[in-house]
């Protein structure tokens, strides 16, 4: 199972939440669609047992810490990964995202920033964003459980 999730903007308590999602649901992989905030919060998402991707947000401004406390498992956006023969493509803000779809390259797109709740199945790619994980804008706190093979998604509300 892979978990999906963006805007955590340091809120302990929703990363506290997520902290048991993650062990409930024998998560595999974790991706972070930025806007972390600071560092503090990393300890809640990057596990060692856990394989973790992160991209960076707009409101991240202590990226050499957050590099360093993620052991460079966040990166500028967007990032292009292939992950269990899976193709993925991560941002923050969702400038390619027209031209990620149209492009039919990836079988999953990942972004936030919208703190808004988004998917959308094309052809061959599953889009996704978790919305906001933290719930300060919208009052809404979402992550997304993902599994892979079958393309099922479910949203959690924190």
């Amino acid at each position: 199972m892979w978990l999906i999730l963006s805007d955590s903007h340091d809120n302990l308590h929703k990363a506290k939440e997520i902290e048991r999602i993650i062990t409930k649901n024998n998560i595999k992989k974790i991706f972070h669609c930025g806007d972390f905030v600071a560092p503090f919060i990393l300890p809640y998402f990057v596990k060692e047992e856990i394989e973790f991707y992160g991209v960076f947000g707009n409101n991240d401004g202590e990226k050499l810490l957050l590099t360093q406390k993620s052991n460079g498992k966040i990166k500028v956006g967007p990032r292009d990964l292939t992950i269990d023969n899976y193709r993925i493509l991560m941002m923050h803000e969702p400038f390619a995202l027209e031209a990620a779809k149209s492009s039919n390259l990836y079988d999953f797109i990942f972004f936030g920033h919208t703190h808004e709740i988004y998917t959308e199945q094309t052809e061959k790619t599953l889009v996704i964003n978790p919305g906001e994980s933290s719930g300060w804008l919208t009052g809404k706190a979402s992550v997304i459980l993902l599994e892979p093979k079958s393309k099922k998604w479910e949203i959690l509300n924190l």
